[in-house]
């Protein structure tokens, strides 16, 4: 395929639906970390699903800068590395915290 017959807008389009896709499963990782902390209801579980909910904003604020990013520009910017750092770091967290809520 010759570079001049690519759309340049479908690129952009898919990486902002997998950043959709993305911050939806945390959401969905978030809530099940409530449930699982109301249903234990001990200071520790709640205390884990709180940070579970503040790493869930972050990874949110993360990729709402980027979608926006990603929308205003043609061709849009590399991701800069600390948003990636921020975005690993929250989503490596809060891995870290449903491991602490399930066992």
């Amino acid at each position: 395929m010759n570079r001049a017959d690519r759309d340049p807008g479908l690129q952009p389009e898919r990486t902002r639906l997998a950043w959709r896709r993305t911050t939806l499963s945390a959401a969905v990782a978030a809530v099940l970390a409530v449930k699982t902390a109301l249903h234990d209801g001990s200071a520790t579980g709640i205390a884990v699903c709180a940070l579970c909910c503040a790493l869930w904003l972050g990874f949110l604020r993360v990729a709402h800068l980027r979608i926006r990013t990603l929308a205003s520009a043609s061709p849009p910017p590399a991701l800069a590395p600390r948003h990636a750092s921020a975005a690993v770091l929250c989503a490596v967290s809060m891995a870290v915290c449903a491991a602490v809520l399930v066992v």
